[in-house]
């Protein structure tokens, strides 16, 4: 999708949502506000900002066909259809992202359009979610998580139970610092589960050693518990 027609789609969603969801509507007004200026050219420039762009789209349009649903039972049956991390994501926080303020909005905002948006363990992640997919688990990850929510990826494993899981390999200097700032936000946002894991590099086997313990405690993690693995 071309940088114009995102802009247009992201105005149209817009004008629905002021009918349906008038707390959706002021979130995507606010995005809106963000880039109307910014012509499609400059637009495409930044990768981050449009993956974000085409998220809220892509998520916005499945909520508001969501709240369209002429009953409740019409809304649990679409839910049904997704998987255990999509019906999370959907039924759960990206509704809470909709009518809460986000406070770390406006700073993240500004860093993706400033290009000083840096996932430093980018490709760790994606192995993860890569031998966790392998190992018949699913993955989830949005940029409003990441951004806001403290999460890298919400996996599900055979008992299709979503987990929110950071992954660092800050040092243990500031690792600790870290995980009470983690576990904060994911109080904030009251999400019942979370895990945090601290990664060696030098480790080889590192990679394997934190989807094993993802994998587990996606099933088997109670709720209110936030571990740190390190």
């Amino acid at each position: 999708m071309q940088a114009k027609e995102i802009k247009d789609q992201l105005k149209d969603l817009i004008e629905q949502a002021s009918s349906i969801d008038p707390n959706l509507a002021k979130k995507l007004r606010e995005i809106n506000r963000w880039v109307k200026n910014i012509k499609p050219g400059s637009l495409t420039a930044k990768p981050f900002v449009l993956a974000f762009l085409l998220e809220v789209i892509t998520d916005s349009t499945i909520w508001l066909i969501i709240q369209s649903s002429p009953s409740v039972e019409a809304q649990n049956a679409k839910f049904e259809q997704m998987t255990p991390n999509e019906r999370y994501w959907y039924g759960y926080l990206f509704p809470r992202w909709i009518n809460a303020t986000d406070a770390k909005f406006y700073i993240w905002k500004q860093k993706l359009m400033a290009g000083e948006f840096n996932q430093l363990d980018d490709d760790i992640i994606k192995a993860i979610a890569h031998n966790i997919v392998q190992r018949e688990g699913s993955v989830w990850h949005r940029y409003i998580a990441d951004l806001s929510m403290a999460t890298d990826l919400i996996i599900s494993s055979h008992q299709q139970k979503p987990l929110c899981i950071q992954v660092t390999s800050v040092s243990e200097e500031f690792n600790h610092q870290k995980y009470h700032y983690w576990q904060n936000t994911l109080h904030s946002w009251e999400i019942e589960r979370g895990l945090f894991l601290s990664y060696n590099p030098k480790d080889v086997n590192f990679i394997k050693q934190l989807v094993n313990i993802a994998l587990y405690n996606s099933d088997y993690l109670s709720g209110g518990k936030y571990l740190k693995f390190s």
